[in-house]
């Protein structure tokens, strides 16, 4: 089992530490069934198992602190003509937003701006979750008909 956690892994550490796992997983649920095979074939299947959600697990991780360095640490300043395209579509998207009717603007505001899920507005709007989401829908497809008819960007 180490040795095929090794292969997967390709760090000794990462390698002792997936053994260990492995073992106290296999001791402490007691799923393996000897009808199905031996007990051999099942510590390395879940070897297996437990090494890819690893390396997963560690790509995923690795995505999202990519995402967030981006944000956090922009690659390069922004040029005078990047922040009046920037300025342009905020205002654009204002505009937009106080096209819509006050209902449907205060759920969308409520949902992007302060980041509350649709059962979180409805209580504090003591509304259904239906008009909820019908608002927010209705909301969202005025918002893409106004800013699609916009004047584009020259």
């Amino acid at each position: 089992m180490y040795r095929l956690a090794l292969r997967l892994c390709r760090s000794s550490q990462e390698a002792e530490d997936l053994t260990h796992d492995v073992f106290l997983r296999y001791w402490q649920q007691g799923r393996y069934d000897p009808a199905r095979g031996p007990v051999l074939a099942y510590l390395l299947l879940l070897t297996r198992s437990m090494a890819i959600n690893r390396l997963n697990q560690r790509a995923n991780r690795w995505q999202l602190v990519q995402r967030w360095s981006e944000h956090l640490f922009p690659s390069a300043v922004p040029t005078p003509h990047d922040r009046a395209e920037s300025e342009d579509l905020a205002d654009r998207v204002r505009g937009a937003l106080a096209a819509i009717p006050a209902n449907q603007r205060q759920v969308l505001e409520m949902a992007y701006y302060e980041g509350l899920s649709q059962s979180a507005i409805g209580a504090l709007l003591e509304l259904p979750l239906g008009t909820v989401k019908t608002r927010a829908r209705q909301g969202l497809i005025r918002l893409r008909a106004l800013l699609h008819d916009s004047p584009a960007q020259p």
